[in-house]
């Protein structure tokens, strides 16, 4: 029984593989939260949509990495591999961020006694550089090639991508309103270098190498015919383009906000909850 995807060399099919490693991550991410806000009970009147917000986070944590999108992106697909990668960082991570209430997020942080840790990534220089940086480490073919080839590595890359994804989001949406930072013209900027610029440039080398990177994918049985270079060509893409309508309309709901708060307007109702 494997607990976590990982690289494996038979040809792929849709046969269903459990990865109870990934439940039971799941169970734990979602289990306790539940069950914390519950005890609070109705001490918190948003702690309903807070809920929904960060349950959906998980399960859309949980589709990116079981099977079979995990599977693919472990094994057969640079494309499927980055997929993964967007949907950790720019919809499961934020949506958790959003559901954490303040109350849980200060009872986390003094629990282990990582408020001064977590204040400094909260910084946008800091946070930008942590995303870009592990975004450049989990991508480069001797990390992906080593990680990729066994559990505990596959499930450690994972993980990288969760934290990245957390950190990148802190300025912006973090549980804390004194981690946020206060100016909207700096959150425009810094969410469209962290989050559109910056990770334009891996995926232009992606797009346009003349040959493949990942010996994990260049090696591994043909997924319906698609070759190496071409899978990779659609990696690159999907880093490119994934994230525009993310960054986009969180740019706009920031803009709109700071458009109303310099105005001294009402400010329009509440769009999807994107930012704080």
């Amino acid at each position: 029984m494997r607990f976590w995807c990982s690289t494996v060399e038979s040809p792929w099919s849709w046969r269903f593989v459990a990865y109870p490693g990934i439940w039971a991550v799941m169970a734990l991410l979602s289990v306790p939260y539940v069950i914390a806000v519950r005890r609070r009970g109705d001490r918190d009147p948003d702690a309903g949509h807070k809920m929904r917000l960060y349950l959906a986070g998980v399960i859309v944590l949980w589709l990116a990495s079981d099977w079979p999108l995990g599977l693919l992106g472990a094994s057969y697909l640079a494309s499927a591999h980055m997929a993964q990668f967007m949907l950790y960082t720019l919809v499961a991570a934020p949506l958790m961020l959003l559901g954490i209430p303040e109350w849980m997020g200060r009872r986390i942080l003094s629990r282990l006694r990582a408020y001064r840790f977590v204040s400094f990534l909260s910084k946008p220089l800091v946070a930008a550089a942590v995303f870009n940086g592990l975004l450049l480490a989990t991508h480069a073919p001797w990390t992906v090639d080593t990680l990729r080839s066994n559990q505990i590595g596959s499930f450690v890359m994972d993980m990288l991508w969760l934290f990245a994804g957390l950190v990148v989001w802190l300025p912006v949406i973090s549980p804390l309103p004194e981690l946020r930072h206060r100016s909207y013209g700096v959150k425009i900027v810094y969410v469209f270098l962290a989050l559109g610029v910056v990770p334009v440039l891996p995926a232009g080398f992606l797009t346009f190498a003349d040959f493949p990177l990942y010996s994990t994918y260049e090696l591994a049985p043909r997924f319906y015919g698609l070759s190496a270079q071409n899978d990779q060509q659609i990696a690159g893409v999907i880093m490119k383009v994934a994230g525009i309508p993310v960054v986009w309309s969180t740019m706009a709901v920031m803009m709109s906000r700071w458009y109303h708060q310099t105005s001294g307007a009402s400010p329009a109702p509440r769009p999807p909850h994107l930012v704080s």
